[in-house]
This record gives C-alpha cells, structure tokens and sequence, in this order.
C-alpha cells in the first residue's frame, strides 16, 4: 500500500477518520478525503492532519458524479474506500431522503469504477441488511430483512455493487460492519446509544433503553474495523466479496447500557420507554469467512473499549465546558 492513491467518501466521520488515521501508517503517496460534513467533523481529521500533512480534504456531495471525477482525476485516485452515508434515525424521520441518496452515492462511485476513473472500490455496508436475525449467528448469506428504510439502501447498494462486478467485471469488495463504538461517534442528531448516553448522564439525567433491553448487538471497537479493513483491501482474494466485520459476540442493550453507568459512576436508575419503529431484536456476526482471507481478531474486547469511549467524551465535555462535541465543522 506505500505510495498508493486513496480516496476515502465519509473520511470525516466517525469510521471514515479512524480509516483515515489507519491509511497513513501505510505510508500512502496520496490520501484524500470526501465528505459533505452533514454528519463529519474536521476536528475528526485533526491527529491525521498531523500525521499527513498533505491530506487534502473535499466538502463534496458523493452523489455529483462530475466532480467526484474530477477529484479522482486530480488525485490520480487508484482506491476507494466508500463510507459516506444518511444514517438509520434519519431514515426514520425522512425516509425517501435517506433511501435515495445513499443509493444514489454507491451509483455514483459503481459508475465512475465502470467508466475507469479508478480501479478499486470497498465498499461499506452494513449489518442493518439482514434485520433480525434468524439464526446465530449470522453469516453473509442470512436473508436480508431490512427492517428500516436505512437498512434498505444499504441492501439496495450492496446489490447495485455487486451486479456491476457481474455485469461489468469491477473490482469490489463489500464490508459489512456490525454496530461499531468508540471516540468520534456523532452524538448530536441522529446519535448512537453509547455517545448519547453518556452525554445523558453527564448532563444528570437518567440514562434510557428504548424496549425492553433486551435487544441485542455484535460490538466492535472502531480501530479494530479500521485495521480490517486494510487488511481486506491488501488480500486480492477479498474482490468480489462481502465480509462481516464484528467480534463474534452477542450483546444485550442493557448490558452495554450497564458498562456505561459502571464506567461514568451513574447513580441514577435505567429508564425504559418505547421500543423504537423498525428495531431489530437479534445481532450477531458469524466472522468465519473473514477469517479465510485475515488473520483478524478484535484486540479490544467490550469493557475496555466502553471504558476509553466514555473517558473520551468525558474529557472533550470538560474541554468544551458542558458540551461534548467539537462544533468545527466545514461548511
């Protein structure tokens, strides 16, 4: 991968900027950043600017295809790792919006591969696609259940992704990560359950579960889906296929949601409301395929990953004096 070409869509995010940070240690000729920074933060790029200076960062929508090529073209982008994406609340408030667009990105980026503007695509999915699950644990051929609007582009967008490999003979290769966490979640509008936590109770307010608790997640650290990654991308084995991304282990809501209150001294009790539309009960990654083309095991296992995540958010809201976000952003 040294002196290699890399594009990154949703480099400014919170999986795209720990890719990012991972990309630089291969010593890349050239690293570029896309995002529209609907969701991405420059301050996520801070330690990359840093470490690589001549990273070059694109307020851009994915979706225009002309000037996405003329970025590769500028570049001479030879690989990009696609992450830019709506997320799952958005989809539940602004369901065609969602659907629409993060379709029309992966298009976008399966057009400009079938017309040569650059050679390589990882594309990212998620495990949304399969709904909840109908054996444990799941492996990439489990059905695709989609159970929100959000979910239903990613499986759209996988599709579309491999039906271009079939009928154009594109290079490609499909991640499909489980639920990752760690620092640089987004944890304003359409946040995650541990960074909107979190910020919950350091506000002093009670931490909630939506349903019952029960529901459950296959976890993974975030650096540890970044280091993946590269490793996927240097195996030429990987083109063509979809590869879970998890830790193989099942985990309830409620337990995360204990780690949490252990890990911030929270007095105060769990509250539960209602389930929310569209949630799935059951996640877990079967990682076996992974495994035939990495040498891939999580290095940081659930309560040392909670541990640093909230000790992250808790210093930036001391840093921001009562607000845990860093409101840089590009506009």
């Amino acid at each position: 991968m040294k002196d290699e070409n890399f594009l990154v869509t949703g480099g400014a995010g919170f999986i795209g900027s720990h890719l990012v940070d991972r990309l630089i240690r291969e010593k890349p000729r050239n690293l570029v950043v896309v995002d529209n920074f609907f969701l991405g933060k420059t301050a996520n790029l801070k330690e990359a600017k840093k470490a690589f200076p001549e990273l070059k960062v694109y307020n851009q929508d994915v979706c225009n295809q002309k000037e996405m090529k003329k970025i590769i073209e500028d570049n001479r982008i030879r690989v990009i790792f696609d992450l830019a994406v709506l997320p799952l609340p958005m989809s539940l408030v602004q369901p065609r919006l969602t659907f629409e667009k993060n379709v029309e990105m992966t298009l976008s980026m399966c057009e400009l591969l079938r017309e040569d503007a650059y050679e390589k695509l990882i594309h990212f999915s998620s495990s949304e696609v399969y709904g909840s699950a109908l054996y444990d644990p799941m492996d990439e051929k489990h059905h695709l259940g989609s159970t929100t609007p959000y979910a239903a582009s990613k499986a759209a967008s996988d599709l579309l992704v491999q039906s271009y490999g079939s009928t154009y003979g594109t290079y490609a290769t499909i991640v499909r990560p489980f639920n990752n966490y760690g620092p640089r979640q987004n944890d304003e509008s359409y946040a995650g359950i541990i960074p909107i936590t979190i910020k919950r109770i350091a506000a002093g307010e009670n931490p909630i579960i939506f349903g019952t608790g029960e529901q459950t997640r296959d976890y993974t650290y975030v650096t540890d889906t970044a280091e993946v990654t590269v490793n996927i991308y240097k195996n030429p084995k990987t083109r063509g296929k979809i590869l879970n991304v998890g830790s193989g282990k099942e985990t309830s809501i409620l337990e995360l949601v204990k780690l949490i209150v252990k890990h911030t001294d929270c007095k105060k009790p769990i509250r539960f409301e209602n389930k929310r539309p569209g949630d799935v009960m059951r996640h877990v990654a079967d990682i076996s395929e992974l495994k035939k083309y990495c040498d891939y095991s999580p290095k940081v296992e659930l309560n040392e990953g909670v541990k640093r995540t909230v000790e992250w958010y808790l210093k930036k809201l001391k840093t921001n004096g009562g607000g845990v976000t860093d409101h840089e952003e590009s506009k």
